[in-house]
């Protein structure tokens, strides 16, 4: 897989190459398991049941960075962070914030565009329980690689939704940007902030979980001024 995700020439590439991904026995058995038995809600449609790739423009100055695809979300639509709750809260911060033309991203070919923005995951097939194993984000950690590295002459902030996502960001640099990480590793939380000299800054999120944004953990506000400060740092109007 390592070699797979280097000789992508660009994000089309990318994105057909992980699509077609079946390194990790596990997360191949529950996303294909999923997308058999489906929710009663969606019975009546074909789930993707396939890994996810990112979503957005190659030329994107920002990147949220998630932990894995929702098994009734991502991993039936086909597109990260799409028709779950967690996607409903994220997409309205973004469109609230100029960065999306609508607000709302319930299915591929909906319409949904995102200006400056690549949103991605560590994982990129749906786990059981949303808990990937240390082995399998370390499997899958080539695609996020290559990502990052397609994106790097324009990307300037990170945007790192949960701890899982921030403690995915830091070998990153080390493989992309050629820059030790740092030691000790800056704590994850929300509106944490770490900036690098020749690596695009990394801003800390709670993650749009329903167990954060139902508890009022994570509110409306708090995403917009996480955006807001995004857009400030990578400059974008």
């Amino acid at each position: 897989m390592v070699a797979r995700a280097a000789r992508a020439t660009d994000l089309t590439d990318l994105d057909g190459a992980v699509s077609d991904c079946f390194a990790c026995p596990r997360l191949v058995a529950w996303r294909e398991q999923v997308a058999r038995t489906k929710r009663a809600a969606f019975r009546d449609q074909d789930y993707w049941g396939r890994p996810v790739p990112g979503f957005g423009p190659p030329d994107a100055r920002i990147a949220i960075l998630g932990l894995a695809p929702a098994a009734h979300g991502g991993n039936r639509t086909g597109r990260i962070f799409t028709g779950d709750r967690s996607g409903d809260v994220l997409f309205a911060a973004l469109h609230r914030a100029g960065l999306a033309n609508q607000p709302t991203s319930v299915a591929a070919g909906d319409g949904l565009a995102l200006r400056d923005v690549r949103i991605f995951s560590a994982v990129r097939c749906a786990p059981p329980d949303n808990k990937p194993t240390p082995a399998e984000r370390d499997t899958c950690a080539p695609w996020l690689h290559r990502e990052v590295a397609l994106i790097r002459p324009t990307l300037r902030v990170v945007v790192a939704l949960g701890a899982f996502a921030w403690a995915a960001w830091w070998p990153v640099l080390h493989r992309v940007y050629a820059i030790r990480p740092p030691s000790p590793r800056p704590v994850f939380g929300h509106a944490a902030h770490w900036s690098g000299t020749a690596a695009p800054t990394l801003l800390g999120c709670y993650h749009v979980s329903q167990q954060n944004t139902f508890t009022g953990r994570l509110t409306p506000g708090m995403l917009d001024d996480v955006f807001a400060r995004a857009k400030q740092l990578a400059g974008v109007d």
